[in-house]
């Protein structure tokens, strides 16, 4: 990239960062300690303003920058990401929304733990919680590297690790001092930043074909490389019956995942009723349906205009698509339009990035405090008593710092991975641990804690245990470690296989304990759950 590139996006990167630190400056100054406050904002955000705020909190780097990245490799097989992560709302919005927001407090914990003995509970569903952030914030790790690599140059290796590590530290800074106040708010600027920048781009790539949307299917394929072959299904999942039932998995981990995702379930928390929470999910459908019907026209505008081999020669993975389709639309590398627009989405795409990985870290850290140190350190967490609200808010903080930590370690070594395809690991990891578990807990009068345990890491072991022994980690030229080959498991996505286990383990769990299922606690729950009487 010239230089014009560089200063202009590197200008707009510290003016959104000096904005969000603004926001959490002053959500730092509206803050009073409580739990409550730090970890649900004070349950005072209107349903509009929480769905804008889980519309940025979903609408990631692997959504603007992996999605589009996909679909113009490998046109329709890309496709699978955006009508997944689409649909998994229905998921959230018909089973989950309302009945989580009555049942719980701030995390997945309280609301297995409602009807269960509170410490093995906490403790399992907080270590599966803290995994699958920790998962996903790896995503946005090489999301945030794969841009400045493409921004400052192929000798920029030492730069795109500061990047993951500076990211890594503001998004201790946002959640450490601002809560989810500040969480909030960010998100919130994020989501219309990335929806107006989303709406250009869609705009101008019509536009350059007139309008005519088979213009640019036919354009695509013919620049793929691969013809029509491009715009039907198999050039990345139809090849073996192993790509098949890949496809398979990760359909199942998209659809199934969203509704066990920590920082996506924490929001609910923060409006003041079950109906808020419902209609916030109304609200961020109509801004997410419309953000990933637009990535498709992005990702065929990128292979239309841009071509996957250029695509591929900036970053093997894909995912730098959209800012080189900014470049080309404004006008070209040389030209003030391509630069202007090419550093506004390279903003936006870092902005999202921020955003993003602020949620996570506040779940993850929320997980550890609330659930395993108030489980392992004082027999289970307590919100009414002073004290130990400070003790554990304090100990969030830390977390915080501890995940950023860990998140930018495996950020820099899986910085070569596509970031929608390490999302897609992180959602099923979240459907096979978290949502078996949520759902016999709301939906199964006799579930035991021997039970819920056991559903937990029935599904999450195994999630862990397959992607280290798949290809994604050895056996390839494209695996993590590709100098050795542990590779026993032939899918890339372990979802087809740990999301049964996940659920087998619940219910063979129950069945062998000798605990007699609380049939007043899950009469209490039920009625708490479907009327909100009693909901905090």
């Amino acid at each position: 990239m010239t230089g014009a590139h560089q200063t202009l996006a590197l200008v707009l990167f510290s003016v959104f960062v000096a904005v969000t630190l603004a926001i959490t400056t002053w959500a730092s100054r509206k803050r009073h300690g409580s739990a409550e406050e730090f970890y649900a904002g004070g349950r005072l955000f209107s349903p509009m303003e929480n769905g804008f705020a889980i519309a940025g909190d979903y609408m990631s780097a692997a959504s603007f920058l992996g999605i589009s990245g996909l679909i113009a490799l490998f046109g329709y097989d890309g496709l699978l990401y955006s009508v997944g992560f689409l649909v998994a709302w229905l998921v959230v919005l018909f089973l989950v929304a309302e009945l989580v927001r009555n049942c719980g407090r701030f995390t997945l914990a309280d609301v297995v733990a409602a009807r269960m003995r509170e410490r093995p509970v906490r403790i399992a569903a907080g270590t599966s919680s803290v995994t699958v952030s920790v998962l996903y914030l790896v995503a946005q790790m090489v999301g945030a590297g794969s841009l400045v690599a493409l921004l400052l140059g192929e000798a920029s290796g030492a730069a795109q690790s500061w990047t993951v590590v500076g990211v890594g530290a503001l998004m201790v800074i946002y959640v450490s001092m601002g809560g989810m106040r500040a969480t909030t708010w960010i998100q919130i600027v994020k989501a219309v930043l990335l929806m107006g920048g989303a709406i250009a781009l869609t705009v101008l790539v019509l536009a350059r074909f007139h309008g005519d949307f088979d213009q640019l299917l036919r354009t695509a394929a013919a620049r793929s490389g691969h013809g029509s072959d491009f715009l039907v299904p198999g050039l990345k999942y139809g090849g073996s019956w192993t790509a098949r039932f890949d496809f398979i998995s990760l359909g199942l981990a998209l659809v199934l995942g969203t509704a066990g995702l920590p920082h996506i379930l924490s929001r609910f928390y923060t409006v003041p009723t079950a109906r808020a929470a419902r209609r916030s999910v109304v609200w961020s459908i109509g801004l997410i349906g419309s953000f990933y019907l637009m990535t498709i026209v992005l990702g065929f505008g990128a292979a239309a205009l841009v071509g996957p081999d250029a695509v591929r020669g900036s970053n093997a993975a894909g995912n730098t698509a959209v800012p080189l389709l900014a470049l080309d639309l404004g006008g070209g590398e040389d030209s003030t339009g391509g630069t202007v627009l090419f550093a506004i989405v390279a903003a936006v795409a870092f902005a999202t990035i921020l955003a993003v990985v602020a949620g996570i870290t506040l779940a993850s850290s929320a997980s550890v405090a609330h659930d395993l140190y108030a489980s392992l350190r004082r027999g289970g967490p307590d919100g009414k008593r002073g004290g130990r609200q400070w003790s554990e808010v304090a100990v969030a903080r830390v977390a915080a710092a501890g995940v950023g930590v860990l998140a930018i370690g495996l950020g820099l070594l899986a910085r070569d991975l596509n970031v929608a395809f390490l999302v897609g690991l992180a959602f099923a990891v979240a459907a096979s641990a978290n949502l078996p578990v949520l759902l016999y807990s709301l939906f199964w009068r006799g579930f035991t804690t021997r039970g819920a345990v056991w559903s937990v890491y029935g599904g999450l072991v195994p999630a862990l245990v397959l992607v280290v022994l798949s290809p994604v980690v050895s056996g390839s030229a494209a695996s993590l470690f590709p100098g050795v080959d542990f590779q026993y498991f032939p899918l890339e996505n372990p979802g087809l296989v740990s999301i049964p286990l996940g659920f087998l383990a619940g219910w063979l769990g129950t069945v062998t304990s000798r605990e007699e299922p609380d049939e007043a606690k899950h009469a209490e729950t039920e009625v708490r759950a479907l009327t909100g009487a009693g909901a905090v």
